[in-house]
């Protein structure tokens, strides 16, 4: 597990001329952006919202770490994009039903970065030193958010732009890691060009220790990199024209020979906008698109007790090409206190899987294609009345969703003969949905500086997909893919309160959220050779948590901070999803939710250019299946890390993650075998930012 920060925040404060930050005030605040860069929704501070700025963002090497420092903001497992497979780099906010694929829209200034074809991220496509702030809102999106705000959006923004260098990073790490980034740009006049490019290679660690591990056991390799350009020009009448593109490539290990993953992927996208005015109304037109293409290939060994002599192969999924394109339209203005936003937008995504399975001891005997496509349009419009005291909000959202083209074949390969054929029926549907929020905001007496905010909301996904129509095998477990599910919905109540008292600021929220028509993977057969799963939607997951986090600047040069989510999520199963001879999962935790998360943090600077930093992780236990049979252990992690500025621009960092050496276990096969996380490691670097 990665170092993660704890701080919640937004506010900076300078202190000896470093960034520390302090948690959530009563106004959300500001991050400085480009005019192509999409506003805040115009209620935003009526709901869970957490703005990072860029300073936030570079404490960890990779973006999902550091939005970790947000408390419920994780991934499918407790492995980090560093060693986790791409199918398993889906986010989720709020530990109510984590999920490969994801329930949480990812931005990058409007596009969405969630894969086309399997809805996960690939987060080595957002290095730090592109991204100039985040905003996360948790709980389920409408208005300006799209499908798959399910728990909620992480909206990310790119620096901007400037003149020089912005920040330029390299560092090397024990098991024979290296990363390298930087990002600039040139301003000339009425044009200028920002461009980013990082790359990351490590021999990383074998996940299966003594006295389990085997021959077949290996290395969870990495090989990542990534370049950006952004070309912005500005017209007359006040108007922004921008074109992006980006490409990106991650190749690794899975941590068994034989077993290896492949993305990679362009995205490009075209914007036009004109900021409003006291005067007039704004403006914001975008297109996108995204071209990924991903290849994986999975093993199996032997159970426990035989020895892990070596693997066979199990399916080799060669080629999964997607494609996902889309627009997005919105027009905001204000007249006095009333705030409003109008817009539409629309996603269109295709792709389908080519593999071969079934082997024989010689080759594969099998081939499988199956794929299809999908698509989403919508209207929204969102309001809001703020006095500064009180805000007020309201916003609706009617989406059109669509499932075509599905379809799935199976042929022997010698003799080529086709097997098995099915062309599923089209699907559609409209849902309407809507979020609510009222907020109050202190300004005199004993209250002053304190804030109490109520909100209720509604959101949808329409499942990926590789959870509609992609079969896949993973070592000795399989898992079928359903294509009559229907698209999840999440409804969700919560209030919170928080404010500043001098050097001390807070943050509380509780609420209530109800994942209907849950996608899950229900088991339906086990055995000590493997598990079989089926995608189900298996019923409400019914979830009640409290999430929070203060700091408090203890001096000029002492500042601590800490930050909680404790969950209570279960499952009440549809009982049409229950398969023969297997127990009901209704009263069971969702699979990988623990209940609570706990994070905290110290920095201190003994001396003006030296920054210490120490930071804890600790999780509770989390069920590895829907059954809750096989439980891993709880995770405790602490970072240290200390940075020497020996030049106005230069700094130079020396850091031990995971100090304490703690296994952390990250998932457990049928047969018992444990596979663990990041081990203790060492880290040297030497950062530019001017």
């Amino acid at each position: 597990m990665a170092r993660i920060s704890t701080s919640c925040t937004a506010a900076a404060m300078a202190i000896a001329g470093w960034a520390f930050v302090a948690p959530a005030q009563a106004q959300v605040e500001t991050v400085t952006v480009t005019a192509i860069q999409p506003p805040p929704a115009v209620g935003s501070a009526a709901f869970s919202t957490v703005t990072l700025d860029s300073s936030q963002l570079s404490q960890d090497d990779r973006l999902d770490d550091a939005l970790e420092q947000v408390p419920g903001v994780s991934l499918f497992r407790r492995s980090g994009s560093e060693n986790a497979n791409a199918t398993t780099q889906g986010v989720s906010l709020r530990e109510i039903a984590p999920s490969g694929a994801g329930r949480a829209l990812v931005l990058l200034d409007g596009v969405p970065m969630n894969d086309p074809f399997g809805n996960w991220v690939i987060w080595g496509a957002l290095p730090y030193e592109d991204i100039g702030g985040a905003q996360v809102v948790r709980g389920a999106g409408a208005g300006p958010y799209g499908s798959g705000a399910l728990t909620g959006t992480i909206s990310l923004f790119e620096r901007d732009n400037t003149d020089g260098v912005a920040i330029a990073d390299a560092s090397v790490e024990s098991l024979d890691t290296a990363r390298l980034g930087a990002s600039g740009g040139i301003v000339d006049g009425d044009f200028s060009l920002f461009a980013s490019a990082a790359g990351e290679r490590s021999n990383g660690w074998i996940p299966v220790a003594p006295p389990r591990r085997g021959m077949a056991d290996n290395h969870l390799w990495l090989d990542s990199g990534e370049a950006s350009l952004r070309a912005e020009y500005d017209l007359p009448g006040n108007i922004t024209a921008s074109a992006r593109f980006e490409t990106y490539a991650d190749a690794r290990g899975a941590g068994l020979q034989g077993a290896t993953s492949d993305a990679q992927g362009d995205i490009a996208s075209l914007t036009l906008a004109k900021p409003a005015s006291a005067q007039s109304f704004g403006w914001r037109l975008q297109a996108w698109a995204i071209d990924s293409f991903f290849t994986n290939i999975s093993v199996s060994v032997p159970p426990f007790p035989l020895p892990r002599t070596g693997t066979t192969p199990a399916n080799d999924q060669y080629s999964i090409p997607a494609l996902g394109y889309g627009f997005n339209a919105a027009a905001i203005g204000r007249s006095g206190d009333f705030h409003w936003e109008v817009g539409a937008d629309g996603r269109n995504d295709s792709g389908q899987s080519h593999e071969f399975f079934s082997y024989n001891g010689t080759d594969y005997t099998m081939s499988r294609v199956s794929g299809g496509m999908e698509t989403d349009a919508d209207l929204y419009a969102e309001g809001a009345y703020d006095t500064g005291d009180w805000l007020a909000t309201v916003g609706i959202r009617g989406d059109y969703w669509s499932t075509a083209q599905g379809h799935l074949a199976q042929a022997l390969r010698v003799p080529s003969t086709l097997e098995f054929f099915d062309d599923y029926p089209g699907r559609d549907g409209v849902l309407p949905t809507g979020r609510a929020g009222l907020r109050r905001n202190f300004s005199g007496g004993w209250l002053a500086g304190d804030y109490i905010r109520v909100a209720a909301y509604e959101g949808f996904r329409v499942p990926s997909l590789n959870e509609l129509y992609r079969p896949f095998r993973v070592g000795n477990n399989t898992t079928d893919a359903n294509p009559a599910l229907e698209p999840e919905k999440l409804y969700g109540a919560e209030i919170g309160v928080g404010g500043t008292k001098g050097a001390f600021s807070w943050d509380a929220t509780g609420f209530w959220n109800q994942l209907h028509d849950a996608v899950t993977n229900v088991t339906i057969a086990s055995a000590p050779t493997g598990i079989t799963f089926m995608r189900e939607n298996a019923g409400d997951i019914d979830a009640l948590g409290f999430e929070g986090d203060a700091h408090y600047r203890v001096s000029e040069a002492l500042s601590v901070n800490a930050a909680i989510s404790l969950t209570d999520a279960r499952v009440h199963q549809n009982p049409a999803s229950v398969p023969p001879g297997v127990p009901t999962l209704t009263g069971n935790r969702p699979a990988q939710a623990p209940t609570t998360t706990i994070t905290s943090g110290v920095t201190w600077l003994p001396l003006e250019a030296l920054r210490l930093d120490a930071d804890l992780h600790w999780e509770s236990a989390r069920f590895e299946d829907d059954q809750n049979t096989v439980k891993l252990g709880p995770a405790f992690v602490l970072d240290t890390r200390a940075t020497w500025r020996f030049a106005d621009a230069l700094s130079a960092y020396i850091g031990v993650n995971n100090v304490t050496d703690t296994n952390i276990a990250t998932a457990e096969a049928a047969d018992g075998t444990i596979s663990y996380g990041q081990p203790r490691m060492y880290e040297i670097g030497v950062t530019y930012a001017p």
